[in-house]
């Protein structure tokens, strides 16, 4: 499954670096998850580093997108790939 932020979130700022896929981002009131980017943090880390560093813990499951470990799995292979194939922004 993907994570959702529940609307108990309080924008505290601490998820959305911690995302490894970039999937975590401000939205209109309150922090988002991307379903198509979230992978659990499977392939980074061994726990979603969002719900470690959540101090509400508004950070469950989304039941609207179940996921296998192997689908998470495919989907971070997807992700990296595709960033090996975007040349790196320098300033």
């Amino acid at each position: 499954m993907a994570l959702i932020i529940t609307d108990e979130c309080i924008n505290c700022d601490v998820c959305e670096p911690e995302c490894p896929n970039q999937a975590i981002w401000m939205g209109p009131e309150i922090y988002q998850i991307d379903p198509a980017r979230c992978t659990e943090c499977v392939g980074h880390f061994d726990e979603p580093q969002c719900v470690q560093v959540c101090p509400v813990s508004c950070i469950p499951l989304d039941p609207a997108h179940v996921e296998s470990r192997e689908t998470l799995w495919a989907k971070y292979r997807r992700l990296m790939a595709r960033s090996e194939k975007v040349p790196a922004i320098r300033d």
